[in-house]
């Protein structure tokens, strides 16, 4: 499906497989396997999977287990037992795919984050597209729980993880070249999300996501 920067779409009704509960913890239960030795992305990945259940007011019900799932396993790629290519979410996503996990989790985990936009700066345009990227409810809250926790799982508004990410990458990296484009989509992804929450009562007080 066509997607733009500009308009989140609905995704279709989630498979029943991807709503059920024990997706979840199945999901947590693994990324504590897989980063036992990587403390710092751990803690990450436990502050965004609680980041995503705030965020699950911006998604439609059945899409609410799904979003934790993804929320918890978006970063396992760091695993250096999983690296291929050496670009965590390809690695991440290719991993669940070989083991089994639904596709439509492969594919929001490979592009979460805008992870298309830095995946081109590196050459892996190929790879990216081993999985299809939609822009709709879910991605956008996974991008924006992702992007209000930052390293060790320090609470961090978008404009302060940018910032932070900007300042730890360095002039001339991949994600620093890819910023021009990604910036922009990181901001109205969080800027779609605010608007849904505050919809749904949720004020900026209380999501912190500017």
């Amino acid at each position: 499906m066509a997607s733009t920067e500009t308009d989140a779409r609905p995704r279709p009704a989630v498979d029943v497989q991807l709503q059920l509960p024990q997706l979840v913890d199945a999901a947590a239960d693994l990324t504590h396997y897989i980063l036992a030795d990587n403390a710092e992305r751990l803690r990450h990945s436990e502050a965004v999977a609680v980041r995503a259940q705030l965020l699950t007011a911006a998604v439609d019900d059945d899409q609410a287990p799904f979003l934790v799932a993804a929320a918890w396993l978006h970063d396992i790629g760091y695993a250096p037992g999983l690296a291929q290519t050496g670009f965590h979410p390809i690695d991440g996503a290719r991993h669940l795919r070989a083991t089994g996990w639904p596709p439509a989790l492969c594919d929001l985990v490979a592009h979460h984050s805008g992870s298309r936009f830095v995946a081109t700066g590196r050459q892996f345009d190929d790879e990216i597209g081993e999985f299809a990227f939609q822009e709709d409810l879910i991605t956008d809250a996974l991008t924006v729980a992702d992007q209000t926790a930052g390293p060790n799982g320090r609470s961090m508004t978008v404009n302060e993880r940018i910032r932070d990410m900007l300042d730890r990458h360095g002039p001339g990296s991949p994600n620093v070249r890819a910023h021009t484009r990604r910036g922009p989509y990181l901001v109205s992804a969080a800027q779609r999300v605010a608007h849904r929450l505050e919809a749904s009562g949720i004020g900026p007080a209380d999501h912190g996501i500017f």
